[in-house]
């Protein structure tokens, strides 16, 4: 992005129950919305991206047309938003993560271990990587407390070790990021994530380089 930068986020894959139960079709739904995301995001060229990305948004408000209370949709519809607002790039991008911070709190009302605390997730990255006041919602202190509520949850997932990793490498503390990053890319497959679970253990590898040349 030109001002400020959204960097990809994606949910975890396997939950505890939630408390509104997706319905069979809600779940079809859902591995569509993640599938496609992972198509978009990591195959699709870049100038591509936010038209794709504004597609899928519709689908996802669709999906939960169905199901507005499932928060395993609410957070894949954060998600969605977040990236095509990186896509987009610029200040026009932050009516669009305004959406996002909207509909993964809405998913964190409702249940807080959906998808394995992944609005957690997705909310601390925003919270560290938008602006703050008085252009933004931007506030490092709130990013670590919910990114550390999501590893609480998911101590070993991809996601959450990937985000606070580059939490700290921002706040430059790379050895902490580094362990992060370590248990990031030592964390295991997700089933019908592979797309998705091979982007980002690259994104983490790339990270840890840049990390390990700070340790220097």
């Amino acid at each position: 992005m030109n001002a400020f930068r959204i960097l990809i986020i994606a949910a975890l894959g396997c939950a505890a129950l939630p408390a509104f139960a997706l319905s069979e079709g809600g779940q079809t739904q859902l591995h569509q919305l993640q599938t496609r995301w992972a198509e978009i995001n990591y195959q699709l060229p870049e100038k591509q991206r936010e038209e794709a990305f504004g597609k899928l948004v519709t689908q996802a408000d669709a999906a939960l047309a169905g199901e507005p209370k499932a928060p395993e949709l609410l957070i894949w519809r954060g998600i969605i938003l977040s990236t095509q607002a990186g896509a987009k790039g610029g200040l026009g991008a932050l009516s669009l993560v305004k959406q996002a911070k909207s509909s993964l709190e809405q998913a964190l009302a409702i249940d807080p271990q959906a998808l394995a605390g992944s609005a957690y997730t997705s909310l601390g990255s925003l919270y560290y990587q938008v602006p703050g006041w008085p252009i933004g919602f931007g506030d490092d202190d709130e990013a670590e407390k919910l990114l550390k509520q999501a590893l609480a949850i998911n101590p070993d997932g991809i996601d959450p070790n990937y985000f606070y990793a580059d939490y700290l490498q921002r706040k430059k503390r790379y050895a902490e990021a580094r362990g992060a990053l370590q248990k990031a890319l030592a964390a295991k497959d997700r089933p019908g994530r592979e797309l998705a679970d091979k982007g980002r253990r690259a994104e983490a590898q790339a990270l840890l380089q840049q990390v390990e040349g700070k340790l220097k």
